[in-house]
């Protein structure tokens, strides 16, 4: 019975777990200067995470961020 329950909560944590780690960065376009809210890391040298180290959880939490950020709000 143990191992029943073991393997659901594996089936179960697998299942879950990529809706839990959606991550959002506030990023700013090098040529244009206008900031936006991604779902991934940039990878190429078009944009640039303007956040800092800071990750969000939500789309809520990035645009309340985005409004911190100072080269965000001088635009």
């Amino acid at each position: 019975m143990n191992i029943k329950a073991i393997i659901a909560a594996v089936v179960l944590t697998s299942i879950a777990s990529p809706a839990f780690a959606q991550t959002f960065y506030v990023v700013q376009d090098v040529k244009t200067k206008k900031c936006t809210i991604t779902e991934s890391k940039p990878t190429t040298t078009e944009t640039t995470v303007v956040s800092g180290d800071t990750v969000y959880k939500t789309r809520a939490e990035a645009e309340a961020g985005m409004k911190t950020v100072k080269v965000c709000t001088s635009n």
